[in-house]
């Protein structure tokens, strides 16, 4: 599974408020049975505001979308079917957000 690939939200009950998730786990480890993942939100439905470092703004498919970083998790890859995009043009972005979420800078 390629890092920085795009895949709808499995979870019907999110998938509204978080319409995609992005797969920021290093193929290095892929013999787990999780990957770790950011939600995308739409923008729009965050007030149009972003937290400057920690949740980055991303166009996706003609949308404006935040990375949620605060949100960061681990679901079963058996979850993500057929990847929809990728968002590895966005890899310095993702990355700087995530290590500001772990280092503060």
């Amino acid at each position: 599974m390629p890092q920085f690939d795009v895949y709808i939200n499995p979870s019907k009950n999110t998938r509204s408020a978080f319409p995609y998730i992005v797969d920021i786990q290093n193929p290095v480890i892929s013999d787990i049975a999780t990957r770790i993942v950011i939600p995308l939100g739409r923008i729009k439905d965050f007030k149009n505001k972003k937290m400057q470092g920690l949740t980055p703004e991303l166009n996706y498919d003609g949308e404006q979308l935040l990375l949620l970083t605060p949100q960061i998790a681990s679901i079963p890859v058996k979850l993500l079917k057929n990847p929809v995009g990728s968002l590895s043009h966005f890899r310095d972005e993702i990355i700087a957000a995530m290590n500001f979420a772990i280092t503060g800078i």
